[in-house]
């Protein structure tokens, strides 16, 4: 849909896509977009590598409506990390822009570094459903400490999976935590 203004006045105009089409185009043209962001990605990332004078094989996928890349294999790429992987989102941030400065479109892709991210991601798992079973057994609520908004929705997501209770995030960045309690 787009929205033309004549005049001052808003007029919207719907364009009518082909019936015929098929979904499947569609479904392949996104997967190729994504492949595209990760490739983009890929490279910026090789070339920082390079600079660096760090090693690192790069790895590409897709998962969802998401590009994945991961750097592994290096003895340095902890310092790419950084403490509680701050230096990891502003990496991931630097590389979302270059793919966007590429591609004209904002990216949402997902950077991993030594396999960091998917051990946070698991470690936040096991502790939400800790959490979730001990406010099931208390009927207390229990806050978290603060987290990343990519941290409180593993979380969130995590709480979700436990029958009798929810989550909810409090707070103001930087210090929005999750709360647990009972539902």
């Amino acid at each position: 849909m787009t929205i033309e203004t004549d005049g001052g006045d808003a007029t919207v105009a719907t364009t009518m896509v082909n019936a015929e089409t098929d979904t499947g185009d569609v479904v392949n043209d996104a997967e190729d977009a994504l492949i595209e962001e990760g490739e983009i990605a890929g490279d910026y990332l090789e070339q920082l590598l390079d600079v660096l004078d760090f090693d690192g094989d790069i790895d590409l996928d897709v998962e969802g409506d998401r590009a994945i890349v991961s750097i592994d294999g290096g003895r340095d790429l902890a310092k790419l990390v950084g403490r509680n992987g701050e230096v990891l989102d502003a990496l991931q941030e630097l590389t979302r822009l270059a793919v966007q400065q590429a591609t004209g479109v904002r990216s949402r892709l997902m950077l991993d570094v030594a396999g960091w991210r998917a051990k946070r991601r698991s470690e936040l798992s096991a502790l939400g459903v800790a959490v979730a079973q001990r406010v099931l057994d208390s009927g207390a609520p229990e806050p978290l400490a603060p987290m990343t908004p990519f941290e409180r929705k593993i979380v969130h997501d995590a709480v979700a999976a436990v029958d009798g209770v929810s989550s909810e995030s409090e707070g103001v960045e930087p210090n929005r935590h999750v709360v647990v309690v009972p539902s």
